[in-house]
């Protein structure tokens, strides 16, 4: 497989782009978000419209793809 480029964008202006695998959890994309902004992982929240992802499904069963925009919320 290869990387993927997803942009992660939390509102206030900072946007992010974060390159990761098919076959890795949305907690493994956090876990790389927060090495990025210095935020903790735990804090972060991925959505792409009304939808939470949650941290145990991968990036592929989302089917997120190369270039996909999500919204990143702090909790």
């Amino acid at each position: 497989m290869s990387m993927i480029e997803i942009i992660c964008n939390d509102r206030l202006g900072k946007k992010l782009r974060v390159k990761c695998l098919p076959e890795d959890t949305i907690g493994d994309l956090k876990r790389l978000i927060a090495a990025q902004t210095g935020t903790a992982a735990d804090k972060i929240v991925l959505k792409k419209w009304y939808t939470v992802f949650k941290d145990h499904i991968t990036v592929g069963d989302y089917e997120i793809g190369n270039g996909s925009s999500l919204e990143m919320y702090y909790s």
